[in-house]
């Protein structure tokens, strides 16, 4: 019911995702700055994202991290449901899908990304958002947004997508970039449309959080 794909851009990271399920960002995406990127899919466990991300936090291993959750007493009951994701500050990403991993599944890794789905429309889509996400030029949003649009049209799922989500984070405490469509038709283009507000705005408010009595937009009415 969900296709994603995670990159990692110098001291940035970030995920793009979308499913047939409602909200699929608020519970699929997890990311932690200066650490990784993390997803829990499938039958999703949002607390197996969080487990993948401390463990990454403590030895920054992104495979060692997967096998430390996957292998976890408290989660063998119900591992066989889940399809993960890891990334970590260097290497490739990793992927797992349990046994009862829902329809066609499969997941694509490289050097700094990693892209997996379940009840897909065929293997090759996870390899067609990561051949997209490197062919595709700017920002990091606009890298993950290709490779997300490239994945629908591979085929994407089985049937159709409602929602879908791109968050980043950088070098501050806080996702610099978080949007997203939690039910729509085409969530993807509408995606694509929040991006589009959003991008040019994008580092005036880390900005603004950080000092803001020197942005240069402070003051501006309706501003956060």
């Amino acid at each position: 019911m969900t296709f994603s794909l995670m990159a990692r851009d110098g001291e940035r990271f970030g995920i793009a995702v979308s499913s047939s399920s409602p909200a699929v960002a608020a519970r699929a995406a997890h990311l932690r700055p200066g650490v990784g990127a993390a997803a829990s899919q499938n039958v999703t466990d949002p607390m197996l994202g969080t487990s993948l991300l401390e463990r990454l936090a403590e030895h920054g291993d992104a495979q060692r991290a997967l096998a430390d959750v996957t292998g976890a007493p408290q989660h063998a009951r119900t591992l066989a449901y889940r399809q993960l994701t890891v990334l970590g500050r260097s290497g490739p990403g990793f992927a797992y899908s349990g046994s009862r991993t829902l329809g066609t599944h499969a997941s694509a890794a490289a050097d700094g990304a990693v892209a997996a789905g379940n009840m897909l429309a065929g293997e090759h889509v996870p390899g067609e958002l990561l051949d997209a996400y490197h062919a595709a030029g700017g920002e990091l949003e606009e890298r993950l947004l290709a490779a997300l649009k490239a994945g629908l049209a591979a085929g994407g799922e089985e049937g159709p997508v409602y929602s879908a989500g791109l968050a980043v984070v950088a070098d501050v405490g806080w996702r610099v970039t978080d949007l997203r469509v939690d039910w729509a038709e085409e969530p993807v283009d509408r995606l694509g449309d929040l991006l589009d507000v959003w991008l040019p705005q994008r580092d005036d408010y880390v900005r603004r959080g950080l000092d803001p009595a020197t942005s240069p937009s402070y003051g501006v009415p309706g501003d956060l």
